[in-house]
């Protein structure tokens, strides 16, 4: 048997940030992002551990009184949020990938939830806008959110651009909830190649079941 075969997919190298969220049987949530920067972080790897150092630092700036100047004790300017909300007993680990549109898509996603009602695959998939730069009007918005929005935007100065929707411009994220009664929901946006996987029933229960449900005065032969 060959393994399932996608072109840009399955061939591709991976790169860049993971993140995953996870709910166990019990309602324990894990938020976990990780990312090690670009290419192999630092490139050193310290012996007998097997994993590269990040070059996070990279992101510090030599510019004199600027707050992300590099300096001792300091973290520099990073994107690494994964993300927990919670209102009563209904609790959500969710995080959002892509640069510094993270925080923004963050707060987006928190928003269609808390503002807008929606569920976390919904509020995952909805149309999202970004602010590429530091400085300027200028704002990226997904062809999903609706023109007439787009269109006061641009009424109020916005230097728009649309971008075609279900592309990395947006990042891309997971999410996972429970809703204080027992229930767990897990989400994965289109954007992306990620899937929301349910917990498969134990085997052992299974097999058995298996055995209680066979027939001892049947028997098969091969």
């Amino acid at each position: 048997m060959q393994p399932s075969f996608f072109d840009g997919l399955t061939n591709s190298s991976g790169h860049d940030t993971v993140y995953l969220s996870v709910i166990d049987r019990s309602g324990n949530i894990v938020s976990l992002i990780q990312s090690i920067y670009q290419g192999f972080g630092t490139a050193i790897v310290p012996p007998g551990a097997g994993f590269a150092l990040h070059n996070r630092g990279a992101l510090f700036t030599l510019e004199d009184g600027h707050p992300n100047q590099v300096a001792p004790r300091k973290r520099p300017l990073h994107t690494i949020i994964p993300g927990f909300m919670q209102r009563g007993d209904t609790r959500i680990g969710f995080g959002i990938m892509g640069g510094f549109n993270q925080a923004q898509a963050h707060a987006q996603f928190v928003a269609n939830i808390a503002d807008y009602g929606m569920d976390i695959q919904q509020a995952l998939e909805a149309g999202r806008f970004t602010k590429p730069t530091f400085t300027g009007a200028d704002v990226n918005i997904e062809a999903l959110v609706p023109e007439p929005v787009r269109n006061e935007l641009i009424a109020l100065g916005h230097e728009v651009t649309v971008v075609p929707p279900r592309t990395g411009t947006f990042g891309h994220g997971q999410a996972v909830m429970s809703d204080g009664t027992g229930v767990h929901f897990g989400a994965s946006e289109p954007r992306h190649d990620g899937a929301a996987i349910p917990q498969g029933p134990d085997i052992s229960d299974f097999r058995r079941q298996t055995s209680d449900s066979e027939d001892p005065n049947l028997k098969s032969e091969i």
